[in-house]
């Protein structure tokens, strides 16, 4: 019986799933930690995650219920716009510097500054901040010029782990259009933007990219050694393209134009499918491609799960009883209390060197009104994002769209009832947690069958999913506005 391994590589781990070709059921799943990282320097080693997807898959393999030998297709899909910057040897010259890393905030400023937003959105359809790939090419060059020397290739965290698959130097349109050099309108590398962020010639940088291949397209087959490591004992297996986490997810969800994805990991996004290119020059909305053929237009902040972990650590209580605090002890508002989550500092708005504020503290003030009061400022942030969408022309508007809660906050049961009440629309949270490693599957088959997405879907039903509809009477629009004077502009 032929499978499919869909691997999700994320700051904080690696996890697979292992699935039924033909149907589309898991059979079995595993996951291997990372070392932990804290902004402003976030980097891990690249080794990290091979060891952890080396765990991941070991675990799959013991809690049964497939052969190893019959893995078929494999796709990785993993944290964007990660720096993976190799010598001639395969050697990283530096460890990964990850996506929440805020050290290149001043290479960002200078870039803008030089190039000018609207050109840098109309060439890549984003303006470059802290997290963009091209900023920490930026930020190498300045920091470690001798590092950058040695430079031969640049890749992605999915780049790198597809590398060590296949032995192949290969990425995807969406992952790529994550890195600040890589137009989404017309498909080609602009390494004249590498050039201008390292002060080199364009030429140096031509043969350092990876070859972007398309949505069904194969990188290659499983190497022998990588079958081995990872005891997967198959051969001939095929290795999708990969793709970005944010990509997967919508493409495992099989979201279509009119819809709106809001993610709460300890980050946070909020994106939309659309059949054309964004470029929005207020940095807002990120223009990234989806791994469809399509486009993927996204608004991401630093600060989700994150800042409510934070403030039930301030509280002296867990996150269940942060949610319970939350949801039965204080009212939609919470009673004028406001909280700022900007703990990391921030992506969207671009304030990487911001911090939290917590305003509309009185003597009375109940801790149960701070619970609630950090659950609302984290989703009046996305809810923020999601009107930037709206506004760079992106069609997430349409009254039948469906509007998806995702990510490990979707537990929440303040997070679903809060993101329904100030959206005052229902949201579904899909029945099944796993969406990235779930969408790597369905690439991995369709690499494997060398098909759309929606002829692999068709076979692979979803999980049924909960529905949460808004409390008609609360003042959704009283707690936004609150949360926009105190944020400012």
């Amino acid at each position: 019986m032929p499978f499919v391994l869909g691997i999700d590589s994320s700051t904080q781990s690696t996890k697979v799933e292992v699935r039924d070709l033909e149907s589309g059921d898991l059979v079995a799943a595993g996951r291997g930690p990372h070392a932990p990282t804290v902004p402003p320097i976030s980097e891990q080693h690249p080794d990290t995650w091979w060891q952890a997807l080396r765990i991941a898959c070991r675990k799959a393999i013991d809690a049964g219920g497939f052969a190893p030998a019959d893995v078929v297709a494999i796709s990785v899909a993993a944290q964007q716009h990660g720096l993976v910057a190799l010598d001639a040897d395969g050697r990283p010259v530096h460890p990964a510097k990850l996506w929440n890393d805020t050290e290149s905030a001043p290479d960002a400023d200078r870039l803008v500054a030089e190039q000018g937003a609207e050109q840098w959105a109309s060439a890549t359809g984003s303006v470059p901040v802290a997290a963009f790939t091209v900023t920490k090419v930026a930020w190498l060059a300045r920091s470690h010029p001798e590092a950058l020397r040695r430079v031969a290739h640049l890749l992605l965290p999915h780049d790198w782990l597809t590398y060590q698959l296949t032995g192949r130097f290969v990425t995807d349109r969406g992952d790529a259009s994550g890195t600040g050099y890589w137009c989404p309108t017309d498909g080609q590398w602009r390494p004249e933007l590498l050039a201008l962020a390292t002060g080199t010639e364009s030429d140096r940088w031509v043969s350092t990219l990876p070859t972007v291949l398309g949505p069904s397209e194969a990188a290659g087959t499983l190497t022998a050694s990588g079958a081995d490591f990872l005891g997967l004992g198959g051969r001939n297996t095929v290795v999708a393209a990969g793709t970005g986490d944010n990509m997967a997810a919508a493409l495992g969800l099989g979201m279509r134009t009119g819809d709106v994805a809001i993610s709460l990991g300890t980050s946070g996004t909020a994106y939309a499918v659309a059949t054309t290119a964004t470029a929005d020059s207020s940095g807002a909305v990120a223009g990234f491609a989806d791994a469809t053929g399509g486009f993927l237009p996204l608004v991401c902040t630093l600060n989700a799960t994150l800042a409510t972990e934070a403030v039930a650590r301030w509280l002296g209580v867990d996150i269940e009883m942060l949610d319970r605090l939350a949801s039965e002890e204080a009212q939609p508002g919470a009673a004028g209390v406001t909280f700022l989550p900007y703990l990391a500092g921030e992506r969207t708005p671009n304030r990487p060197n911001a911090t939290g504020a917590i305003a509309g503290l009185r003597v009375d003030t109940s801790a149960a009104s701070i619970a609630r009061a950090g659950f609302e400022g984290v989703v009046c942030g996305l809810l923020d994002g999601v009107d930037a969408l709206a506004a760079a022309g992106v069609p997430v508007s349409e009254p039948d769209g469906r509007r998806f809660l995702l990510g490990g906050g979707s537990r929440s049961r303040t997070y679903r009832q809060v993101t329904a009440d100030l959206l005052q629309r229902t949201i579904t949270v899909p029945g099944d947690d796993e969406h990235v490693a779930r969408g790597a599957c369905v690439q991995a088959a369709m690499a494997l069958r060398t098909v759309a997405s929606e002829q692999v879907l068709e076979a692979w039903p979803v999980p049924e999913p909960h529905s949460v509809r808004p409390d008609a009477a609360i003042d959704a629009a009283a707690i936004r506005h609150r949360y926009a004077q105190v944020r400012g502009h």
